[in-house]
């Protein structure tokens, strides 16, 4: 709220671009996502799981004007993003339903570019996840499920921030999710969830 406040005090660049259209003339957008997340689980020695791993991301949003003065904007949706993490062998993979709630500020940078730095929380809740653990006296996998008894919970929110650029109504972001849930399912050992992504969209 401090930071839309804040933005609102700024004074508006005229035909700044997002989704293909003046933000003097239009005050919804509506946007499909898809992208790469490289994610890890930080936590206590045996929840952590700190190499990275590579998942897909993809969903759509909306977003909406929140002053007629300047190109502030609070953008929602709904996507699907596989995160977990490795360690040496061992993989966990955590596959969550993510609905965040962005402020997000434009910038005209050129003709046809604006810059657009965002920031909020995100809450999730994964619907699936599998648990991999090397065995060494085999030299085979062991599987079962990430929410079994001791291992992960299902919930997890955090904050997510980053920056956007869009040319038109094409659209490129990068940026960084810090979970600040405790996803562990065991309460002698904490876990915690982070994120780097990069998603490609195109607004309306």
């Amino acid at each position: 709220m401090a930071l839309a406040f804040a933005a609102l005090s700024v004074p508006s660049f005229a035909q700044t671009s997002s989704g293909g259209f003046s933000l003097d003339e239009e005050h919804l957008y509506y946007g499909v996502r898809i992208g790469l997340n490289v994610s890890g689980i930080s936590g206590d020695n045996i929840r952590k799981y700190p190499d990275s791993k590579a998942g897909m991301v993809f969903g759509g949003v909306i977003g909406l004007r929140l002053s007629n003065n300047s190109p502030v904007f609070l953008e929602s949706g709904l996507y699907y993003s596989e995160k977990g993490g490795k360690k040496g062998k061992d993989k966990v993979s955590l596959n969550y339903l993510e609905l965040p709630i962005l402020i997000k500020y434009g910038f005209k940078v050129s003709e046809d570019i604006s810059v657009i730095p965002f920031l909020g929380p995100y809450f999730s809740m994964a619907i699936s996840g599998k648990v991999k653990e090397y065995n060494s006296e085999t030299d085979t996998f062991d599987n079962h499920s990430s929410f079994d008894d001791g291992w992960y919970r299902h919930p997890d929110m955090g904050f997510k921030l980053g920056c956007g650029a869009e040319y038109s109504n094409l659209y490129l972001e990068m940026g960084y999710q810090f979970g600040i849930a405790d996803i562990s399912d065991n309460d002698s050992y904490s876990a915690h969830g982070h994120n780097f992504f990069l998603n490609f969209g195109v607004n309306f």
